[in-house]
């Protein structure tokens, strides 16, 4: 990273007095002009011709000094609108206890065990933290090439940090269920002593000497880093620098993205769980695709020190999982904030495993539901289910036509993606992300330098109107569930207003086989709810027990 810093600055010093050279004409304006949907008079143009050259020279000062990834805005944004009330009253969480759980005659099923099952094995020492990780780094190895999932293989620090646990638990000093249980980061975390690489040709080598939020929570949990897995270039799909990571139900497809590694190791086998991160889809999507469970928390409730900020008025970190109490275990491990993410709200999580559902106030997004093609489809399996255990479930109507009119969405990742890596687009240093396409970063970098900053704002003005009417609609329910993808904004939408969500898997389609998932959306600030309700209907259904057969 050091040696592109200095490039980029020598870069600058040859060009600058090329740059200044450089005049705008009025027939730019009047280009201009029709990009950005105006239509200025001629006399009008001539008037603010040289404020606008005035302008272009600030702007090649301001691209004189350098900005890091890791800068902020001074603007915040924030879930917390007049009248959300955040409860910081904590209660304790009993886990689902796993006693009397033995190791399995076939060590390879030991892959697929689920935390309180590890953790139960761990506190009875019928294995130890260092035997429990030596055998995911075996799976690790055996497997990553062939998902192409793996970025750093942490060996030395995960052994490491499993012989302290095992010698923390033998002197009494238990930390909790996490204790000695390995797991992965995506590969946008900073961690000492490691590279992270954003996926991304441009940065392979770079380290960054810091340890991520989310890193320093779960280590202080007792938890185990045993690998930092790929992620889409500069957190898109599942394109990397060294290649495609595949989806474990069928290699010839991807594991889409962008938490792309932390997906497909996870339903592989290969960690208990890992860490992803969502701007738009990057946790839902890939789940999805895998069969995971994944859980992207209310915008704010894990800070964000350290992650690679990709757009910071929509980055949100979740865990990815293939059960929903996992979900809630690394969650509860994780959330919080360290007064650095001034985004970021401490807030009360109580998660109960005993869920009265008679009792909780379910709808489901009828607008999305009748644009599914198939009547027979998984998603209306869902309710099926839920209403058989005495859920009582009600049509609504997701507000979409109404109040999110145009695709704000595009205008506000767009612009803020593209100031994270502005010079990355001014240098051309995008030539050397492995994906040009068209829907590429590359492109959509360029595209996004022709959005006004007028435009950006009144965008972020309707975000405030949509955050308000989506959080009106959640009054009257607990839950409202939602296909996951494809059936209109409703991930765009819930993004932007930063409303939880948990994706679950329900099934495989008939005709592809591909795995699929169902969306409960959530208060903000309530994610026990959703995950209790994930909770009881995988207890009621096999998904979460079926493994891909490459990879038992």
């Amino acid at each position: 990273m050091a040696k592109y810093v200095l490039w980029i600055n020598l870069f600058l010093l040859v060009t600058t007095g090329f740059a200044q050279t450089s005049k705008i004409q009025k027939k730019d304006v009047e280009g201009a002009a029709k990009i950005f949907d105006l239509n200025f008079t001629s006399n009008e143009i001539d008037t603010l011709l040289s404020d606008v050259q005035d302008n272009l020279t600030i702007y090649q000062e301001q691209h004189r000094v350098h900005l890091p990834n890791s800068v902020p805005l001074s603007l915040w944004q924030t879930v917390l609108l007049p009248g959300v009330s955040v409860n910081k009253n904590q209660h304790p969480i009993a886990w689902t206890q796993a006693h009397g759980i033995e190791l399995p005659s076939r060590k390879s099923a030991l892959a697929f065990y689920t935390i309180p099952q590890l953790a139960e094995l761990i506190k009875t020492k019928k294995i130890s933290s260092v035997q429990l990780t030596q055998f995911y780094i075996d799976r690790i190895k055996k497997y990553g090439d062939t998902l192409q999932c793996l970025i750093s293989l942490t060996e030395s620090l995960a052994l490491e940090q499993a012989k302290q646990a095992d010698e923390e638990i033998a002197h009494g000093n238990y930390r909790g269920i996490l204790h000695g249980i390995p797991y992965g980061l995506k590969d946008l975390f900073a961690v000492k002593g490691t590279k992270t690489t954003w996926g991304a040709a441009p940065y392979k080598e770079q380290m960054i000497e810091e340890d991520a939020f989310v890193y320093q929570q779960l280590r202080q949990a007792g938890a185990v880093l045993v690998a930092k897995f790929t992620l889409g270039a500069l957190a898109m799909g599942d394109y990397w620098y060294g290649g495609r990571t595949k989806n474990p139900w069928n290699l010839a497809l991807g594991s889409s993205g962008s938490s792309a590694g932390s997906a497909s190791a996870t339903v592989a086998g290969l960690v208990p769980f890992a860490i992803g991160t969502e701007t738009w889809g990057s946790i839902v999507s890939p789940s999805t695709a895998c069969g995971a469970l994944g859980l992207r928390p209310t915008f704010g409730r894990v800070s964000r020190t350290g992650a690679m900020a990709l757009s910071y008025s929509l980055d949100k970190i979740g865990p990815i999982c293939r059960n929903a109490e996992d979900a809630a275990i690394v969650f509860n491990a994780i959330r919080g904030t360290d007064g650095l993410d001034l985004s970021a709200t401490e807030a009360a999580f109580n998660y109960s495993n005993q869920l009265n559902i008679k009792k909780l106030k379910i709808g489901y997004a009828k607008n999305y539901f009748d644009k599914l093609k198939d009547s027979t489809a998984n998603e209306w399996k869902v309710i099926q289910v839920l209403q058989q255990a005495g859920a009582t479930i009600v049509p609504v109507v997701f507000p979409e036509k109404q109040f999110y009119p145009f695709q704000m969405m595009d205008i506000i990742i767009g612009a803020e993606c593209a100031a994270q890596f502005d010079e990355l687009t001014r240098f051309n240093v995008d030539d050397e992300l492995t994906m040009q396409r068209k829907g590429d970063w590359p492109n959509q970098f360029r595209t996004a330098r022709f959005i006004p900053a007028v435009e950006y704002i009144n965008a972020q003005r309707h975000r405030y109107l949509l955050m308000q009417q989506v959080n009106y609609l959640f009054k009257d329910f607990d839950v409202i569930i939602s296909p996951s993808l494809f059936s209109g904004n409703q991930l765009a939408i819930t993004n932007l207003t930063g409303h939880p969500v948990v994706s679950v898997p329900n099934g495989f389609d008939k005709k592809t086989n591909k795995p699929t998932s169902i969306s409960f959306l959530g208060n903000l600030f309530d994610e026990a709810t959703i995950l209790a309700l994930a909770k009881l209907y995988q207890d009621v259904t096999p998904w979460d027990k079926m493994h891909p057969e490459l990879f038992k």
